[in-house]
């Protein structure tokens, strides 16, 4: 069998091969969530040995499959790495939610809290529904229940204004 030469991330023919596997995801039972990994697996092992994208895909991988615990220690591999840019942030949420379900939900307030003065784009809400999560397994629902109602605020046809006063009065009232 010939080794495939390692790719770009920028490739636009291995994204679109890594987006098509990934959106096969819901075809695998629960019993066959190791030939979805390997597919993964496959996919990164193609990137280039230092890339930070093959270990962030590996744990998505796991992340999906129900195995935060080996999840978490290729999230902080592809961080190491030097992950950067829409990624990233993904990382952080991702593996935010693993430590939370390892019992760790204080690392993943420390990782997700720098996140809401972060620079904005469409994982705002999924940072905040993440950190209400975190915070919710540390015992302050409130202030969760707070980022939730203020994410939410938004995208309602009506009372935005209401909602949002109410998230800031709860999280005031802390």
């Amino acid at each position: 069998m010939c080794e495939s030469a390692p790719v770009s991330t920028e490739s636009s023919d291995w994204e679109e091969r890594t987006a098509a596997a990934w959106a096969t995801i819901d075809d695998y039972a629960e019993a066959d969530a190791g030939a979805f990994r390997a597919l993964i697996d496959g996919l990164a092992a193609e990137l280039p040995a230092d890339s930070p994208v093959a270990p962030f895909e590996r744990a998505c991988a796991f992340d999906s499959t129900g195995h935060s615990d080996k999840a978490a220690p290729l999230y902080r591999e592809a961080l190491r790495l030097g992950l950067s840019g829409y990624r990233a942030r993904r990382t952080k949420i991702q593996l935010a939610s693993s430590l939370r379900n390892m019992g760790r939900p204080e690392e993943g307030v420390a990782l997700l809290e720098p996140e809401l003065t972060a620079p904005g784009d469409e994982l705002d809400d999924a940072v905040r529904a993440c950190l209400a999560l975190c915070l919710s397994s540390l015992g302050r629902d409130r202030e969760g229940l707070a980022l939730v109602l203020g994410a939410l605020a938004p995208h309602l046809p009506r009372y935005q204004r209401s909602m949002a006063n109410y998230a800031k009065a709860l999280a005031v009232s802390e």
